[in-house]
This record gives structure tokens, C-alpha cells and sequence, in this order.
């Protein structure tokens, strides 16, 4: 109901917020939880909510009324309205946390073209320090919300104006039995971009996804897990 309190005198609240239709929408949030949610990972949203509440205003404790989130969203399930808050939203991060992601995210990503790019003259993997340096020349951005494998290729884009360096990219098809086909796709977009892809008749995904070729190990066990191995993959093209 407009008006009702809730747990008045929560205190250290991180917070995702939403204007809509002139009202204000907020949601108590596990900052790391929340930060994979909204870049796309397959998070339970329970997982992101330290509350289960949508607030109209978190720190006086302040419930959203059920009827204008009815009227706005389509529903007053908080878990539902809690999702689109968070994805359509903004996540309120300290500068600190938001640096301390960045510089997590920057690590990943210099370690996997460390790995996996080469120098195409020597065919050797440039130094770490190199490639830090190549992208503080070429001033590269690292965005807190988007997944490390998504933003690679970004970044390779930049570098190579001021580092030679080869990336070595695989186009993979897949097949991807009925009962996996939904908990897979967050993982395939995840970590490649989808070329092409056809649902069969009898229900299963036919997909041809193109990654860089140093992610394909970490992708092939990520959709075993949830697959438990049943799944089919071939590498169609390496360039």
C-alpha cells in the first residue's frame, strides 16, 4: 500500500533505481550479483535482492504501491518488477566499486589476449606490460556491466592500431537438445556472437556462434554444466 514502512532503520544500502511514469522504483541489491545480472549472466534474481521489496523509496523504508506498479509495469510481482528495474535501470555503484570492477575486468581481459593473441611477425604472445600499455595508448574503456568475453573483441579493435597482434577466431556449431536449449542460450550469447541459428522440429537448437578461439575450453565447460555433456559441437572455421 502507498505509505507502508518497511524495516525503517535498514542501514548500508546499495540500490538499483528506475523512474517511471513520474514514480520513482528502488530495489536493496548484492552489487556483484546485481553488476552479472544486468551484463547478462544467468542470475537468480533472488540472488540479486537483499529484500524482496520494491521501494518507492529504500532508505525511509518507503514500499512502492502495488496498483501503480500494476499500472506501469504489468504486474506487482516485486521479482518480476525487481528484473526490469535492473535491466532498464541504473545500478547506483560507488566510484570505488565501480573502479574495482573496471580494474578486475581490465586484469581478464589483458590475460586472455596474453593467451591467446601473438605477434604476427614473431609468432609470440605479446608481455602483459605491452599490452596494458597498448591500451592505455590507445585509451581504452572497460565497462563495469558488460561480460569480459563480450568486450575482448573490443578492445583487440583498439590495440591493434598501436600493437600488431593476431587473435585467433572460431566459428562453432552447435546442437543443443530440447530440455538444455533454454538455460544454454544466456551462455552462447555470453561468450560469442550468434552468426545464424534454427530451432528443429523435434525442439532442439542448431546454432553457429563465433568466439575468440582462447574462450572455447572455458565455453565447452560452462555448457557441459548446464547441458551435462549432452550437447554436439564442431569447429566450422578458424581465422
Amino acid at each position: 500500500m502507498p505509505g507502508m514502512t518497511f524495516d525503517k532503520e535498514r542501514i548500508s544500502l546499495n540500490l538499483a533505481r528506475l523512474k517511471k511514469g513520474g514514480n520513482n522504483f528502488e530495489i536493496d541489491i548484492d552489487c556483484d550479483s546485481a553488476v552479472a545480472f544486468k551484463g547478462g549472466q544467468d542470475i537468480d534474481i533472488r540472488d540479486v535482492l537483499k529484500v524482496e521489496k520494491v521501494f518507492s523509496d529504500a532508505k525511509k523504508g518507503l514500499v512502492a504501491s502495488e496498483t501503480v506498479m500494476k499500472q506501469l509495469f504489468g504486474t506487482s510481482d516485486p521479482l518480476e518488477v525487481a528484473k526490469i528495474i535492473l535491466k532498464e535501470g541504473e545500478i547506483q555503484l560507488t566510484s570505488d566499486y565501480r573502479q574495482k570492477i573496471r580494474d578486475q575486468k581490465k586484469k581478464q581481459i589483458i590475460d586472455l589476449i596474453h593467451r591467446n593473441g601473438a605477434d604476427p611477425k614473431t609468432h609470440l604472445p605479446h608481455p602483459i606490460q605491452r599490452i596494458e600499455n597498448a591500451m592505455e595508448e590507445a585509451k581504452v574503456h572497460i565497462d563495469e556491466y558488460t561480460p569480459v568475453q563480450k568486450q575482448v573483441q573490443e578492445v583487440l579493435k583498439k590495440i591493434r592500431v598501436v600493437l600488431p597482434i593476431k587473435f585467433e577466431i572460431k566459428e562453432i556449431a552447435l546442437k543443443i537438445s530440447v530440455e538444455y536449449a533454454p538455460k544454454s542460450f544466456s551462455i552462447v550469447k555470453q561468450f560469442g556472437r550468434i552468426i545464424r541459428d534454427e530451432w528443429q522440429k523435434d525442439g532442439s537448437w542448431v546454432v553457429v556462434v563465433e568466439m575468440p578461439g582462447g574462450l572455447e575450453q572455458d565455453f565447452y565447460d560452462k555448457l557441459n554444466a548446464v547441458c551435462h555433456g549432452n550437447v554436439e559441437s564442431k569447429v566450422l572455421h578458424i581465422k
